[in-house]
């Protein structure tokens, strides 16, 4: 298991296969294992390195006051040590706020871009009444007994999803920090990229579900789609907002033509 030292905090990645590099960013409450469909299919063109961010999986814990700033600069720690920059870099709901935030800072590290049922952070996509909501139910998950603690989601899928897509993420939830949680709500809740979207420079793949409830195609794919010159949008039909999982081999297809593309 790769792994580099930022600021004393470990963090540790999986890397696979050869050929042009790829990064995988995953969302809130998950880790590396988010991806496997995509380790397993991608890794016979690509270089795979999918992180396990601050706080999650087999990485250090966050710090007290770890910003967005913080998130992305360790994971261009992680493209550096692999030695693999400039890099597709994807990131899915969380994990594409954190990708913008890579690009303000280490645009250089930056090939092209693959935005996946995400946001501009929650401030910068969501309705005001809304952002409230989730912080409050967050809040909710947060103050129970940490025996009980087991945070979930809702409306991650638009269909039944697998027994290995559910077993998955069970474990993964199972797996998630109270401290990590709450550094992740904090920031997203609070983020608002907005201004950053006309100023991208590279060429940018929106890949959505269309039934996504979390992160809808309308407004907020749209509204990436409005803002950053070089967007694409893809919608694959009839899916909801964790994509990768729901249906891995559009999901796959699709990333894979758009990386050789713009290799």
């Amino acid at each position: 298991m790769p792994a580099v030292r930022v600021d004393g905090i470990e963090v540790a990645y999986d890397r696979v296969g050869q050929g042009p590099p790829l990064v995988l960013a995953h969302g809130a409450l998950t880790d590396a294992r988010l991806f496997r469909p995509q380790l397993e299919e991608l890794a016979d063109e690509f270089t795979v390195i999918a992180w396990d961010e601050p706080g999650a999986g087999r990485s250090g814990d966050v710090p007290p006051g770890f910003a967005l700033a913080d998130y992305a600069r360790c994971l261009a720690a992680v493209i550096e040590d692999a030695d693999l920059g400039p890099a597709h870099v994807l990131g899915v709901s969380w994990g594409g706020t954190v990708v913008l935030e890579l690009y303000r800072h280490h645009r250089g590290l930056v090939r092209t871009l693959l935005l996946v049922d995400t946001y501009a952070g929650w401030k910068g996509s969501l309705p005001a009444a809304e952002v409230r909501s989730r912080v409050e139910g967050a809040e909710r998950m947060l103050a129970v007994p940490p025996e009980e603690f087991a945070p979930t989601l809702p409306g991650l899928f638009a269909g039944q999803p697998s027994p290995e897509a559910v077993r998955l993420l069970s474990v993964m939830s199972a797996d998630t920090r109270a401290r990590s949680m709450r550094a992740e709500l904090t920031v997203m809740a609070e983020a608002d990229q907005r201004e950053l979207l006309p100023k991208i420079e590279v060429p940018t793949l929106l890949l959505w579900g269309e039934l996504d409830a979390r992160s809808p195609v309308e407004p907020v794919a749209h509204q990436f789609l409005a803002a950053i010159p070089q967007a694409t949008l893809v919608v694959l039909p009839g899916i909801g907002h964790l994509t990768n999982v729901e249906a891995p081999e559009p999901f796959n297809r699709t990333v894979r033509e758009f990386c050789r593309a713009h290799s």
